[in-house]
């Protein structure tokens, strides 16, 4: 089990991907939360890691910044990262 110390650093982490991924896409927090079925405040919150975000609230993200989510729990270490999604070939 996750420590509290790791749990709030993890929500940073978090944070910090979304707004990451959302400024590579020019949209504002007001847009992204339009986008995900979330409040621009609700947004702000996860962007400063004053959230802890659930699986489901992080699909959603994805789905609404067009991105794939990357998540990587190894030990004590984590990466997060939305990252546009990849076009099939035809």
């Amino acid at each position: 089990m996750l420590s509290l110390r790791e749990e709030v650093r993890i929500a940073f982490v978090i944070g910090q991907a979304v707004y990451d991924r959302r400024n590579e896409l020019g949209i504002s927090q007001s847009e992204l939360a339009r986008r995900a079925g979330m409040t621009q405040p609700e947004v702000s919150r996860l962007e400063l890691g004053g959230t802890m975000s659930a699986v489901p609230l992080l699909a959603r993200l994805a789905q609404a910044m067009e991105s794939e989510l990357n998540l990587q729990l190894v030990g004590d270490t984590c990466t997060v990262a939305f990252t546009a999604q990849q076009q099939e070939a035809a």
